[in-house]
């Protein structure tokens, strides 16, 4: 059965394919409520660790702690990167994988999946249009694990867009044929997709996007504000438990998704968090104006997407993301793109329903993404006096669809230094010399032993890299492949002997099992 799953950081929502149609599959709550997502939450006590709704039913009882948001984690982990929670240490990949694998549990027995136990499930993950290569790898890798067969990744926003033109198909053959600008702000990030609107084909032209923002931040202005008025003091503050913090927060998320642009006060009961606290209402406007400076931040982003792009004209600016449901992010919005804003139908759903219309889709063609940051190394230059930055892929490449051939870049050259020390990374943008900026990521080193003789060496951390001039035997080819998820492999291979190395690039390329000789 094929489905598409959208890794939200407050909420895993799921569709399933069933005949050209895409439902959203429910699941069946401990308290017997029936819901159309899965909670992206983990409960710890001691050695045991639940989650989803097993784990949200248990906040607040003696002896737990719930923590929410785990796919913050996943932008800068590794595989041995560890969340601490109340004096344990956690190895978030694990942890991503179990929640994986009590969602996979979920869907095949407690939801309207209808999908047999033994049934495969074969799922396209969304990510954050500008989630690095690192994340990318994890989320696939964990869904993997935890038993699901992944058939691609997609960009979220670009999965929003597919919905949108399925949805539309009939109204637009009626309209002109402006681009969509998907805004889709969620728990954790937001993206803005630039985005061609064809017949039977959508094409990204240019993504951007804010990785730190999303609506877990308007939570977090709410509790902040809410504790001020309150009066309670900064040691008060900083002495609260973990528990406690996320009772907190879930409490203002709460109160939050139950404001509509009629709402004249929020009302926060601070006593949920710790008893002798008390409830506290605050005007919706100063909410809304504590809220202000970050979506007037990404009005300005949009605004400057579109002003790099004036050949690119909208019909609508699209909202989707649970974020965008707080009422003064469309009204700001429409400051500046006034009639072209449009809330989706699906807020929080949109993504999941594009995702499973692209799992549907055998040939691709309902999608042409792009590469959304620039990849690239440190090189030498000016004799080894200074370095400068080799853009591999740069941001804007079209991504190959399935079945079609992979993006590949060669660099050739004879070596001068004894061993290859590697230093790639990802930005989000280049400077006017091209060098980094932005959003940057860096990942682990890899050496390659350039000269033949330590081709044999176990570690060559411990070896000197040595400039011994121009090796003319050995001839350095370096092969860059992009697949269809924006992952990337290299090869590095000496042309005049059967040596080579490969490498999947991560944050721990350098301990990657990749690794190899010829």
């Amino acid at each position: 059965m094929k489905i598409g799953l959208d890794f939200g950081t407050t909420r895993i929502v799921v569709a399933a394919v069933d005949r050209g149609n895409y439902p959203l599959v429910n699941f069946e709550v401990p308290d017997g409520r029936v819901r159309d997502w899965f909670p992206s939450v983990l409960a710890v006590s001691g050695d045991r660790r639940v989650y989803g709704w097993e784990a949200l039913d248990l906040h607040g009882k003696p002896g737990w702690t719930v923590v929410r948001s785990l796919k913050r984690w996943l932008k800068s982990a590794g595989p041995h990167t560890e969340m601490a929670v109340d004096g344990h240490h956690l190895n978030v990949t694990e942890v991503l994988v179990e929640m994986m694998a009590a969602l996979r549990h979920d869907l095949l027995r407690a939801s309207t999946l209808g999908a047999s136990t033994a049934e495969r499930l074969q799922v396209m993950l969304g990510v954050p249009a500008n989630a690095n290569s690192n994340q990318r790898f994890l989320t696939e890798e964990c869904a993997r694990a935890a038993g699901f067969d992944v058939l691609g990744l997609s960009n979220e926003p670009s999965a929003a867009a597919i919905e949108y033109a399925f949805r539309t198909s009939d109204e637009r053959k009626s309209q002109s044929r402006g681009a969509l600008l998907v805004y889709d702000l969620g728990g954790g990030t937001l993206d803005i997709s630039l985005v061609a609107m064809g017949d039977a084909e959508q094409e990204v032209l240019v993504s951007d996007g804010m990785p730190d923002f999303g609506g877990d931040d308007f939570d977090e202005l709410l509790a902040q504000l809410a504790l001020n008025n309150a009066g309670i003091s900064k040691a008060e503050r900083e002495n609260l438990t973990m528990a406690e913090r996320f009772v907190l927060l879930d409490e203002c998320r709460e109160k939050k998704e139950s404001l509509n642009p009629n709402s004249r006060k929020v009302t926060v009961d601070l006593e949920r968090v710790r008893p002798g606290w008390k409830e506290i209402s605050i005007p919706v406007d100063a909410f809304y104006e504590r809220c202000r400076p970050l979506i007037e931040q990404s009005r300005h982003l949009a605004e400057n997407l579109l002003a790099a792009h004036p050949d690119q004209s909208i019909d609508t600016l699209y909202l989707t993301g649970g974020g965008s449901e707080l009422p003064p992010v469309a009204r700001i919005l429409r400051e500046t793109f006034g009639r072209h804003v449009r809330r989706s139908a699906y807020m929080r759903s949109a993504t999941a329903i594009g995702l499973a219309i692209r799992a549907a889709s055998e040939d691709d063609r309902v999608l042409r993404d792009r590469f959304t940051r620039n990849f690239g190394v440190w090189r030498e230059a000016d004799g080894g006096a200074n370095v400068a930055f080799d853009v591999i892929f740069p941001r804007g490449v079209p991504l190959p669809r399935r079945g079609e051939q992979s993006q590949r870049i060669v660099r050739t050259y004879h070596p001068a230094h004894n061993i290859g020390h590697f230093r790639y990374l990802e930005c989000s943008h280049l400077d006017p010399a091209q060098q980094p900026q932005g959003d940057i990521s860096n990942w682990d080193e890899i050496r390659v032993p350039f000269e033949p003789t330590l081709r044999s060496a176990s570690d060559l951390s411990t070896q000197p890299v040595e400039r011994i001039g121009t090796i003319g035997a050995v001839l350095i080819e370096e092969e860059y492949i992009c697949d269809t998820n924006g992952g990337i492999k290299v090869r590095i291979s000496d042309k005049a002997s059967d040596f080579s190395s490969e490498y999947r690039l991560a944050r721990w390329s350098r301990n990657g099992k990749h690794g190899k000789k010829r």
